[in-house]
């Protein structure tokens, strides 16, 4: 399945026929909600629950834009000290679905410190046999940073 187009990640939500796009579009989905949160008195790791039960905790792996490797702990920890220091602003390119893969790609609006950073992104999902993400590739395109 490949569905192309520029909309909301929620309008994907509601046109993505893929069992595991549309799990792949609500881990965006979870991302862009809790965020935000962050500006909240008493925001923790525990924010990010509702994405962890997308997640196959045992045997996750993510692995970043420096290839670097990541635990489910060490990733939730990491996104937690991302939303405490920024805002993030996703919108649907296009998602493909292949067997136990998804690709999704998203346009983000990255705002830390005042700056916006703008990159278009592919995430590579890897499900297990119980539809929980057990993998994550993440690969951004960006303009270079200003001298």
């Amino acid at each position: 399945m490949v569905e192309q187009t520029m909309m909301t990640i929620a309008d994907a939500q509601a046109h993505v026929t893929g069992r595991l796009a549309r799990i792949a579009l609500e881990y965006a989905a979870i991302y862009g909600r809790v965020v935000p949160l962050a500006r909240e008195p008493g925001f923790g790791e525990d924010a990010w629950a509702p994405l962890e039960a997308l997640i196959a905790v045992d045997e996750f792996e993510r692995v970043g834009l420096q290839k670097e490797v990541m635990d489910w702990p060490a990733y939730r920890a990491a996104l937690t000290a991302f939303a405490r220091s920024g805002d993030w602003e996703g919108t649907f390119r296009r998602v493909t679905e292949l067997g136990e893969l998804v690709f999704l790609e998203l346009g983000e609006r990255l705002t830390k410190g005042g700056r916006v950073t703008e990159i278009n992104s592919l995430s590579v999902f890897e499900f297990d046999e119980a539809d929980k993400i057990r993998h994550l590739d993440i690969y951004v395109q960006q303009e270079p940073a200003p001298a």
